[in-house]
């Protein structure tokens, strides 16, 4: 009997089956692992790196707030400058995903941390506008790269019960990003520092953490899973896990077939494709109303309280931060995987999408200061506590071992794009439909936001190497060590 089903097989089912039994005892080990210390040293490498990409993205809505008056920017340089970064980071991350993927994780995990730390220097001693603009995208392209390779990276040494937790507490010390640079702000500006001053070191200051950032991802081994399923080093990724994790992750080291898959089959499949409209598109909805929002603060409180100086508007940024932000990223990596990860986007999109209806639809919401930071805030909570937590942390688990990083920066690449047309357009509409206007056109987004995320399954508690069978994908193109590699035209 069961050699008649051997016999049944496609070729491509056979090879596969081989690739599991012979590697499953690593993947399994690694599935069932307990929550332990190496689980935080790779969350440690990726996270500290995430600190740095986030605090060199929001900074600047402090620091081009500066710049204006010591530069006397018109309302197109500031948008221009607040947005450029964005759309840089919409470049690097579709490269760097693709080059992971290609060339493997590590090598791609410490070089975005070399390219950020040029970035924030040169950013720093800007002599003109547009040297500052092309320091910004360089460091962009580098903030950019290190989405996909961040995510993956502890996406494939998680467990599978805690793997969105995992992912999500590198994605959580995004709040430190946003609550260091006002606090910075605020400590250089209380030292009575001129404006240009304080600036130039509010975004030379990124490159700190960056260069801890590479020695510690020097020291990091691959991906286990990429080793073994992509590179077929199934003996090497075992040592030197078992070297990695003290002896708490062993398994054999028998080699199976190799998995590939070309870019061109990944994106003429309709059901990839389905699920990069799930996943990039509900990206690029929320950083279009996240990221305008958040990097627009300054000046949305400006039109709420014109009299309000610039350390109070600071002031009051870091308080909605502190406030709203951080019990939501907080919440988000406790109870993500209980509640689903889908589920979870669907209720922040949805309560963000009322927030802002709330502001914008009620007569007097945008001239109280009081009112309006009640409820901006509460959209700030289910933000964090919601899509901007799950949009980071779903792409890193839905998509095929050759093709996740490349499905993960595609996605933040088109979340990026997002961002870079909220922030840029943002005064723009705000001239053109007022503030009430300008946030109902975000709730608007918001509820699309809930409806593309339907398409998405709920990836919570399985197995990486389960997603692709159970969502019923084609089978992936396979090659053994003994069999011709695919054409180079298509795997790039």
């Amino acid at each position: 009997m069961a050699r008649r089903e051997a016999r049944g097989r496609r070729p491509e089912q056979q090879r596969l089956a081989v690739t599991e039994t012979r590697s499953r005892d690593l993947i399994t080990a690694l599935d069932e692992a307990s929550l332990s210390r190496f689980h935080m040293r790779a969350v440690l490498a990726s996270g500290m790196g995430f600190f740095t990409d986030a605090y060199d993205l929001f900074v600047i809505g402090v620091a081009s707030a500066l710049i204006t008056k010591d530069w006397n920017l018109s309302p197109g340089h500031l948008a221009l400058l607040n947005s450029t970064m964005l759309f840089a980071a919409f470049t690097g991350a579709c490269v760097f995903g693709r080059f992971a993927d290609l060339i493997g994780r590590k090598h791609v995990y410490w070089l975005v941390a070399a390219i950020t730390i040029a970035g924030a220097l040169g950013s720093a001693v800007a002599p003109s506008y547009w040297v500052l603009i092309g320091f910004r995208f360089l460091l962009g392209f580098g903030v950019g790269g290190d989405y996909p390779v961040s995510a993956v990276m502890v996406s494939e040494y998680a467990n599978r019960k805690d793997r969105g937790k995992l992912v999500g507490m590198v994605f959580g010390t995004q709040a430190l990003g946003l609550i260091v640079g006002p606090l910075i702000a605020l400590s250089l500006l209380g030292a009575g520092l001129g404006n240009d001053t304080v600036w130039r070191i509010l975004l030379g200051l990124g490159a700190l953490p960056a260069a801890g950032v590479i020695y510690l991802r020097t020291r990091m081994p691959e991906s286990p899973r990429y080793q073994v399923q992509v590179q077929g080093q199934a003996k090497q990724a075992a040592s030197r896990m078992a070297d990695f994790t003290g002896g708490q992750v062993t398994a054999s080291g028998s080699a199976g077939a190799r998995q590939q898959m070309g870019l061109r089959a990944f994106l003429t499949n309709r059901h990839w494709l389905i699920l990069l409209a799930g996943t990039a598109g509900t990206w690029f909805l929320l950083d279009y109303a996240y990221y305008g929002n958040t990097i627009s603060t300054p000046q949305i409180l400006s039109l709420i309280s014109p009299t309000a100086s610039t350390m109070t508007k600071i002031t009051l940024q870091l308080a909605i931060f502190a406030v709203a932000a951080v019990p939501g990223y907080v919440l988000a990596i406790a109870r993500l995987d209980r509640i689903g990860h889908r589920r979870l986007q669907l209720v922040g999109f949805a309560m963000m999408g009322a927030c802002f209806l709330i502001i914008a639809a009620i007569p007097g919401m945008t001239t109280a200061v009081v009112p309006f930071l009640l409820v901006y805030g509460v959209s700030y909570f289910f933000t964090e506590f919601g899509p901007n937590m799950t949009t980071f942390v779903m792409p890193s688990e839905l998509y095929p071992i050759t093709m996740r990083a490349t499905g993960h920066g595609i996605s933040a690449g088109i979340g990026k794009l997002g961002a870079f047309i909220g922030v840029f357009l943002f005064p723009l509409l705000n001239d053109w439909l007022g503030l009430r206007g300008t946030l109902l056109l975000t709730a608007g987004v918001a509820m699309l936001g809930f409806a593309l995320t339907l398409v998405l399954p709920e990836p919570a508690g399985r197995s990486l190497e389960d997603m692709p069978t159970s969502t019923r994908a084609r089978p992936l193109r396979l090659a053994s060590q003994h069999q011709p590699a695919e054409d180079p035209a298509s795997a790039a």
